[in-house]
């Protein structure tokens, strides 16, 4: 399967997801929401792992896929609270969730070119650039 599509499709679930933080930001405790959110996505996880699991898919899991999720996990609670904390500011989402969003974008990749030693051709260093220098005009 090519990449491309689910990739798109996660940047839709991503923003949708980000303006419901937003909406329900003024509405709730940040940590109330995060946590709420993240029963959900754990609900929906395990419903799909069952799903899966009554369809004999094979199901790799090892010691060191566990732990990179954990700490998967333990960001991405940190990443949602923040959300919250940031919409409850008043921030809208037209700003908060491109700074959010382009500077997760940064910083993988960062992360990816100096720790994962993987590659950054010149185009994709350039539209890195051209992504902080956005992140830098929306929030002001």
């Amino acid at each position: 399967m090519n990449w491309l599509l689910p990739a798109i499709l996660t940047a839709i679930f991503y923003g949708t997801y980000n303006v419901f933080i937003k909406l329900s930001s003024g509405h709730i405790h940040q940590i109330a929401g995060a946590l709420i959110l993240q029963i959900v996505a754990a609900l929906l996880g395990a419903g799909v792992l069952l799903f899966l699991k009554i369809k004999d898919v094979p199901l790799e899991v090892s010691t060191r896929g566990i732990w990179y999720a954990v700490l998967a996990g333990v960001f991405v609670g940190l990443a949602e609270i923040f959300s919250f904390v940031v919409f409850a500011k008043g921030v809208d989402a037209s700003a908060g969730i491109a700074v959010i969003i382009g500077g997760s974008v940064v910083v993988g990749a960062v992360i990816g070119f100096l720790f994962l030693k993987e590659s950054m051709p010149p185009l994709q260093l350039l539209g890195l650039i051209f992504i902080v220098a956005g992140v830098a005009l929306v929030s002001r």
